[in-house]
């Protein structure tokens, strides 16, 4: 498994376009931070504590109980639990990205693999994103936006100072990089 670490200068030789010699696609050669598998757990734990007391708040305030709600919080828990225990670890093993001297390239999903290709020379906006649990973790997401309507392409889970050097590597990229960034 590749060891995550940071991301190459877009700017310096540029490593293979992520496919093979038959064209076949390659996974991007960079994983995100070991700790953004604790991120995507914690984040799967709100939403079974959030559907928890969203079913059970009702069933104790209301007189008398409701027992259909108790059966309800019991079965989402079944439900829920799985992906909790499991996706942190297969998204982990799952997402991957690089940036090479012509485009950023991430790969995501478990269930259904999504790949993300944004061409520099057509790179309007790149930004780092933090939110509460992710400054936390000292975790970060990279989003770099195009005019594509498909929307940006997302890196999770990266170390903060990896998404940061990443931020000021793509930018000093896109203003070396001609293009109509549309």
């Amino acid at each position: 498994m590749p060891e995550p670490g940071p991301p190459p200068s877009p700017t310096s030789t540029a490593p293979p376009e992520p496919h093979t010699g038959d064209g076949a696609p390659r996974p991007p050669r960079h994983q995100v931070a070991p700790k953004a598998r604790t991120y995507w757990l914690l984040t799967r734990v709100l939403v079974l504590v959030f559907a928890l007391v969203a079913t059970l708040l009702p069933a104790l305030l209301w007189e008398g109980g409701r027992s259909w709600l108790l059966w309800a919080a019991a079965a989402l828990t079944v439900l829920l639990l799985p992906g909790l225990l499991l996706a942190p670890w297969l998204r982990y093993r799952t997402h991957r990205w690089e940036v090479t001297a012509t485009a950023v390239y991430s790969r995501t999903g478990w269930l259904g693999r999504q790949w993300r290709i944004a061409p520099l020379s057509r790179v309007q906006t790149v930004e780092a994103k933090r939110n509460l649990l992710h400054r936390i973790l000292a975790l970060a997401a990279v989003s770099v936006t195009t005019g594509s309507a498909q929307g940006a392409v997302v890196i999770q889970g990266l170390d903060a100072q990896v998404a940061d050097d990443l931020v000021a590597q793509l930018t000093d990229a896109v203003a070396e990089t001609r293009g109509d960034a549309t």
